[in-house]
């Protein structure tokens, strides 16, 4: 990882090179994730490139051919997303001499996280990334439950306010393996988000924001799965009706059956692998939160 990586790459008869990615065009950005069927929309990409750093691949003329990016959480944590290399060229080790790019002159000694796709997996097993768990992209028509899930006595749900991100980062920080405040108030500007409470303690919360073909649920944080799903329906009731998604590690139990239930089913999957100790997502040991939805495959 240490070996000097080359700027440019010979594919076929024409060179790559690479360019970062804060100064390539936001159209051709959105036309490389369409090309591979990817739902994000030009806003989307727009949101990433606000919080994210990394590299654009471009050929002798300037067309945009692959990206990869990289999201840092403090000084030593960071997820890795939107690593895309168009169709033609999936085959021709593009994904490879970009991310050998990234990792090699990007990251210093940051503990590195990422979702990885069937396509990718082997990749990043070549790079030294080791699997660590099923993401399920659940994700559908939302349908509410008849009748609201029970709050625990003594809880009270309500929506949150920008005051209430400093206890959101706390109850974060340890189920996301790093404290991450500058991107959940970025977060929180693009979201609806509701919290539940026990007086004026923060033990769960969840936010909602416009993606891809409708609105995504993520982050969901939250001590235990009645309180996940307590901080969830609130916004499958908003968008009943309409396109919903939802990232999750939780395959079986109550919060999954209610994803299920809400008509949210496993659209996909893909493979969160890390680099480096303690990078993994927290547990609920010691009583610590968990994270239950991710903010995206790409955030983490």
């Amino acid at each position: 990882m240490e070996a000097r990586v080359s700027d440019s790459l010979v594919v076929d008869t024409f060179r790559m090179r690479l360019a970062d990615i804060a100064d390539v065009d936001l159209s051709q950005l959105h036309a490389l994730s369409i090309a591979v069927g990817w739902p994000h929309r030009a806003e989307d990409w727009r949101f990433l490139l606000d919080i994210g750093r990394g590299f654009a691949a471009l050929d002798e003329i300037d067309r945009v051919l692959g990206s990869a990016m990289w999201f840092p959480h403090g000084d030593d944590f960071a997820t890795i997303g939107m690593v895309i290399t168009s169709p033609r060229l999936q085959t021709n080790g593009a994904a490879q001499w970009l991310m050998r790019k990234l990792i090699s002159g990007e990251f210093g000694k940051r503990r590195l996280r990422l979702n990885a796709t069937r396509a990718a997996y082997r990749l990043y097993l070549s790079l030294g990334f080791s699997p660590r768990a099923t993401v399920y992209q659940c994700q559908g028509d939302a349908r509410p439950m008849p009748n609201a899930p029970h709050i625990p006595a003594g809880l009270t749900l309500r929506e949150l306010s920008p005051a209430d991100l400093d206890q959101m980062t706390a109850l974060d920080a340890p189920a996301f393996a790093a404290a991450r405040p500058l991107h959940l108030a970025r977060l929180f500007e693009e979201s609806v988000s509701y919290g539940l409470f026990r007086g004026q303690n923060l033990r769960a919360f969840s936010m909602c924001r416009r993606f891809g073909r409708g609105h995504v649920i993520g982050p969901v944080t939250a001590l235990n799965e009645e309180e996940a799903i307590a901080v969830l329906h609130p916004h499958v009731t908003a968008h009943a009706g309409t396109f919903l998604r939802l990232d999750t590690h939780f395959k079986t139990g109550t919060f999954a059956n209610f994803v299920q239930q809400c008509g949210l089913p496993v659209f996909d999957t893909v493979t969160t692998m890390t680099l480096g100790e303690h990078a993994d997502y927290g547990s609920s040991e010691d009583g610590e939160a968990m994270v239950f939805t991710l903010a995206s495959q790409s955030m983490g």
